[in-house]
């Protein structure tokens, strides 16, 4: 089912406990800012018309940690609440110390994780970040499992999709450590800090997934 242009990009800049964590934050939300504040589309439309959400985040394959080739809308996007991050796995400051903060949040809704909320992990390293190498990192940060889909594949093709997420940076080390959430069918997103208080993700996870199922009707 295809969706109409992506119009909400919420910027959630929900209060950081902690100083800021290591890589870069582009496109960084504003301290003062609400998890509701309004912000320019994720998508433009085309001298074609109107993008659907398959168009913008594009359906370019990928490989899962257990080497599965997915489609990177159909598969991983679609009918779903999502959380969206970036790490290289040879990283050893912000990517660990994220990827226990998501494990923290997950264990924190366990009534919506893995059901309505699904978590998505890039990787900025897709030349030396195979899907073992994935495997291996999710399994040591405990991170291997069901409704946690880690991702690579062809460099160019995750390189494009980071662009589309405003992800992309040229260095590895030089991704953005900022989590992008949404309720893909809603088409309800937001921007969050990582080292936010887990119990805010949290809420700002189950308002998505709940408040937009229930303005859309449309939520699996």
């Amino acid at each position: 089912m295809k969706h109409g242009i992506i119009t909400v990009l919420a910027m959630a800049a929900l209060s950081a406990a902690s100083p800021a964590w290591p890589h870069t934050e582009t496109q960084k939300p504003d301290a003062g800012a609400t998890p509701r504040a309004a912000a320019p589309p994720a998508a433009k439309e085309g001298a074609g018309g109107t993008r659907d959400a398959r168009s913008y985040f594009t359906d370019l394959e990928l490989q899962t940690q257990d080497g599965r080739k997915v489609r990177f809308y159909s598969d991983v996007l679609e009918g779903r609440t999502v959380l969206i991050n970036v790490i290289y796995t040879s990283c050893k400051d912000a990517c660990p110390l994220i990827t226990q903060q998501l494990n923290d949040v997950r264990s924190r809704m366990p009534e919506l994780f893995g059901k309505q909320v699904f978590f998505v992990t890039l990787t900025s390293d897709p030349k030396r970040d195979t899907p073992q190498a994935l495997k291996k990192f999710a399994q040591k940060q405990s991170a291997d499992v069901e409704g946690w889909t880690f991702l690579t594949g062809r460099k160019d093709r995750v390189d494009h999709i980071l662009k589309k997420l405003g992800q992309f940076s040229e260095e590895v080390e030089g991704h953005s450590t900022l989590l992008i959430a949404g309720n893909v069918p809603a088409k309800r997103w937001s921007k969050i800090r990582p080292d936010a208080p887990a119990q805010a993700i949290v809420a700002r996870l189950s308002d998505l997934a709940i408040g937009g199922a229930g303005a859309t009707g449309a939520a699996q």
